[in-house]
């Protein structure tokens, strides 16, 4: 393979391992048991019988995950520990017969790249949840799963194509990422407040001074401590005394 060739398939393995690892690791290997893709030599066990039938498994097992509110999101928590790795990992092997710094490079660059294509995932799905409907989030899970194989496909068969929508993705993610951030701080806020009682506004209370703050929380001013006596000397001076 050649250069674009290596770096096509390394960076895609690294990209699609951080949205869906197990179908990533099963498409590989069904294309390399079928004589559709010529797997480096240090991903070569990929093509093994057991390793498909264990990534199938667990594809499985994220399909119906993947598409339920909630579990997904518990799901994509848990994985972040697992993707990001193994992403690294993937695409150092898939360099093949490299010096070590360009081993490592790869290590490197595919380990951000998963972490990065992990973050964009996890991070709209959390989103896609604050949605009481589940179309929405089946949709998300269905399309993540085409983009994956799809993307295999292409940094396999065209890498020249891969690589400039690879770059495009990265510039995207860039873009996106603090405004999912963003997004879901607030939504934490908003729960926060459901859940709290707190920022709750309070209607006014007779005898309150800001609106919203109840009376019992501030102290009386002088005139109101002094009113009952006002009065009373007031109606003894109008009130005709009493012949003994």
């Amino acid at each position: 393979m050649g250069i674009a060739e290596t770096i096509a398939i390394s960076m895609g393995i690294a990209w699609a391992s951080g949205i869906n690892l197990y179908a990533t690791l099963a498409t590989l290997g069904i294309l390399g048991a079928t004589g559709n893709m010529t797997l480096p030599p240090h991903m070569e066990i990929l093509a093994d019988p057991m390793v498909i039938a264990a990534a199938s498994f667990m594809y499985c097992v994220e399909f119906f995950a993947d598409k339920t509110p909630g579990v997904d999101t518990t799901w994509d928590t848990l994985h972040t520990f697992i993707r990001i790795p193994a992403g690294a990992v993937l695409a150092a092997m898939a360099m093949g017969d490299v010096s070590p710094a360009a081993e490592l490079a790869a290590l490197i660059v595919g380990g951000s790249l998963a972490g990065l294509s992990h973050g964009c995932k996890a991070g709209t799905r959390v989103l896609i949840n604050t949605s009481p409907e589940p179309f929405s989030n089946w949709t998300a899970s269905v399309a993540e799963d085409v983009v994956v194989v799809g993307g295999l496909l292409t940094a396999i068969y065209q890498p020249s194509v891969f690589i400039g929508l690879l770059i495009v993705f990265v510039l995207v993610a860039i873009w996106l990422l603090p405004k999912i951030w963003r997004g879901i701080r607030a939504l934490f806020a908003r729960l926060s407040q459901l859940f709290g009682g707190k920022g709750a506004a309070r209607p006014p209370t007779p005898g309150s001074g800001a609106a919203g703050s109840p009376a019992e929380d501030q102290a009386p001013t002088p005139q109101q401590l002094f009113q009952p006596a006002l009065l009373a000397d007031k109606r003894s001076k109008q009130d005709p005394p009493t012949p003994a």
